[in-house]
């Protein structure tokens, strides 16, 4: 169709996952606004994922499929070159998740790091998770392990008795060689980086970030944001406090606890901003100041065109070859009149046609009734 065949020059980003080495190359070479440039040192021991593996594997089944029209890819592109998050908003099963897949597959820039919103995310669970109870329990358990251990603290319980004529006043206190108190352990061992940290990372291409249904969050997180996404980084004030005598530290990251990457006097900063993506199903609204810093793209549900590009993407099937399916396409389009519906529902519904099920005429009702619940309205 029309729409599938536009192609401009200055896209990075066209949602057909064909010409992406040519174009990640200019997205990681190309010149960022002055003011959205960073500076970030990249691990040389650390490895990020690559387009291989289960990771990948999921991304790029989940975002070749998407089938993006020719506004979209605009402000898709208008915000690969600012470099700043992209605010996706629309009504659920419009693919503003999928469409963070679909960047990611068709750019080959790796597996999408997901950090999902509730009421009680806090902007620290998608920076890092520091597990302090644990690392106080494992030095309980060294100090049980060490007979003796850490004498003054069990000085400062048990008082010394007051000097006598039978003790020798003047004698200094010495401590015996193997009391001398055990290391703490590692703080290495009980920080992660979260989506959002591990995204930051300085890294030679960018991670695409998907922060999901931002708008359940609590009412601080979108302020809480700007400063990160202002700075491209930020600080970890554990690592931070050790730095005089641990400049250096490695830690897990979201993709794999196992996989380190040092982290210098606590500080995370970006080299290139990540492609962050926020999905929005218009719950509340967002302060002027976060607005302001994001390029915002809203997706309307898809009409008959979209939705035969859509089937014929995902399932391989024409709907003009049968009318059986131009009939479910036709009925999804009318019940969608009454509720919001998903476009993976009528995706399930040919599915099941082609399957072989629900196949008699006297079932088509309580197959649509079935297949195609509204997500809203007085039937959902």
């Amino acid at each position: 169709m029309e729409a599938e065949a536009v192609v401009k020059d200055w896209w990075l980003y066209h949602g057909t996952g064909e010409g992406a080495d040519r174009r990640r190359a200019r997205l990681e070479a190309g010149f960022p606004p002055p003011w959205r440039d960073f500076t970030g040192a990249p691990d040389p021991r650390y490895a990020p994922p690559g387009c291989a593996g289960a990771a990948w594997e999921r991304t790029w089944r989940r975002g070749e499929g998407y089938v993006p029209d020719e506004p979209e890819k605009d402000v898709v592109n208008t915000a690969l070159h600012l470099r700043r998050p992209l605010l996706v908003t629309g009504k659920p099963g419009v693919g503003k998740s999928t469409l963070a897949y679909s960047i990611a597959s068709d750019l080959n820039l790796g597996p999408v790091l997901h950090w999902p919103i509730t009421s009680r995310t806090v902007l620290r669970d998608g920076l890092y998770l520091y597990d302090a109870i644990g690392r106080l329990q494992e030095a309980g358990l060294e100090q049980l392990r060490t007979p003796g251990a850490h004498p003054a603290a069990a000085a400062a319980t048990h008082p010394a008795e007051p000097a006598t004529a039978t003790t020798n006043a003047t004698a200094p206190a010495t401590v015996p060689a193997q009391d001398t108190p055990p290391s703490a352990p590692s703080i290495s061992r009980y920080l992660r980086l979260g989506p959002l940290g591990t995204a930051l990372l300085p890294q030679d291409r960018p991670r695409v970030l998907l922060v999901d249904e931002i708008d359940k969050s609590d009412i601080d997180l979108p302020g809480d944001l700007l400063t990160v996404f202002e700075d491209g980084g930020f600080l970890i004030p554990e690592l931070a406090r050790l730095a005089q005598e641990d400049p250096t530290v490695a830690i897990g990251t979201d993709d794999d606890p196992d996989a380190v990457v040092r982290i210098a006097q606590g500080r995370v900063q970006c080299r290139y901003f990540p492609i962050v993506v926020l999905t929005s199903n218009g719950e509340r609204d967002f302060p002027p100041a976060f607005l302001r810093r994001c390029v915002r793209l809203h997706l309307e549900p898809p009409g008959p065109d979209k939705l035969a590009r859509i089937v014929r993407r995902r399932l391989g099937v024409d709907i003009d070859s049968g009318e059986e399916y131009q009939d479910l396409v036709q009925a999804f389009l009318d019940r969608g009149e009454d509720g919001d519906l998903a476009t993976d529902q009528l995706l399930n519904a040919i599915q099941l046609r082609l399957a072989g099920a629900w196949s008699a005429p006297a079932d088509r009702e309580r197959f649509l009734a079935t297949v195609m619940q509204h997500l809203t309205g007085p039937t959902a």
